[in-house]
């Protein structure tokens, strides 16, 4: 069973709407998604790939994927909820995705402070979505779940650990708690899963130079 804590943001959610891209409203502005601005810097190469393999293909392949995320972010957020029936209704595949990084979870987190929890930073005028605040080898950490065909190298992560470090930010403006440990969990098919452990500090000057380039 996992411990959780509360801790008050000051509100309960941020609503969004689609305004040349991903906002989110906040109570001073209306700010971009941390995930929108990121997505610019492998647009290129994305686009490439599309055009190798041919744009039906490359559709199927993105839906699979964003589908296959999306459930695996909610069987953990169920399963670190300690909610008995995380499994109930799931499919195969999506569970073996699951079970991959199971025992992570089960020996790594400690107390949980809040999942799915939506922070925005007026410092960067920026906003988005974090998987789960939690304790992880006993440090207070932001973590984030991910999946993947293949095992990835560590420079095809920069743009995880960017979106961590704007999640570490953002908590300390609204919540006055530091955080410095920045947590990727990768379930990999067929394969090891993965464990990146980032220091917020190492990715700060990179995140800036991405939001002063596309934010607008």
């Amino acid at each position: 069973m996992f411990k959780h804590k509360t801790v008050d943001l000051g509100y309960n959610d941020l609503k969004t709407i689609n305004e040349g891209g991903r906002k989110y409203l906040t109570p001073n502005g209306n700010y971009p998604s941390i995930t929108n601005l990121l997505s610019n810097l492998s647009k290129k190469a994305i686009q490439a790939w599309r055009d190798r393999i041919g744009h039906e293909e490359a559709n199927k392949i993105s839906r699979v994927a964003a589908g296959r995320g999306t459930a695996v972010h909610a069987i953990c957020e169920l399963y670190v909820n300690n909610d008995p029936d995380y499994a109930r209704g799931v499919m195969p595949n999506i569970l073996n995705d699951f079970n991959r990084i199971k025992n992570i979870l089960d020996t790594r987190i400690g107390i949980v402070y809040g999942q799915e929890l939506p922070l925005y930073s007026d410092h960067l005028g920026v906003a988005g979505r974090v998987d789960c605040v939690a304790e992880f080898d006993g440090k207070l950490s932001i973590i984030d779940y991910k999946t993947s065909r293949k095992t990835k190298k560590y420079e095809w992560c920069h743009s995880y650990f960017m979106q961590e470090c704007f999640y570490a930010i953002a908590w300390e403006e609204r919540t006055g708690i530091p955080i410095t440990q920045l947590v990727t969990i990768i379930s990999v098919d067929d394969a090891e899963p993965q464990v990146f452990i980032e220091h917020r500090d190492d990715w700060d000057k990179e995140l800036v130079k991405v939001i002063e380039k596309y934010s607008t």
